[in-house]
């Protein structure tokens, strides 16, 4: 029993020791600075001035809804408001 018991310890260890060696060999390899590639580069500057578009387009956006919010609050102020007029003699108030 004991022999039995020993062999089949040693047969799964083996087994566990086997399947991380071949586990190993399946991990990707780590990216170093072979990324830094000339096509890399030219990405990223195309990526650099679309978000410098972006943020331009942004900042034109925004100053045109402060434009239109000063417009309609300065309208608003000007506009009077209606008094309460009396139609008739005869309506209850």
């Amino acid at each position: 029993m004991v022999a039995m018991t020993a062999f089949v310890t040693v047969a799964y260890s083996i087994g566990t020791l086997a399947r991380a060696w071949v586990a190993r060999g399946r991990q990707p390899k780590p990216v170093g600075d072979s990324a830094a590639t000339p096509v890399a580069d030219e990405r990223f500057a195309r990526l650099e001035q679309a978000v410098d578009a972006i943020a331009l387009e942004v900042e034109r956006i925004s100053e045109g809804q402060r434009f239109t919010t000063r417009l309609l609050s300065e309208q608003a102020r000007r506009v009077p408001k209606p008094d309460n007029l009396q139609l008739s003699s005869n309506t209850p108030t």
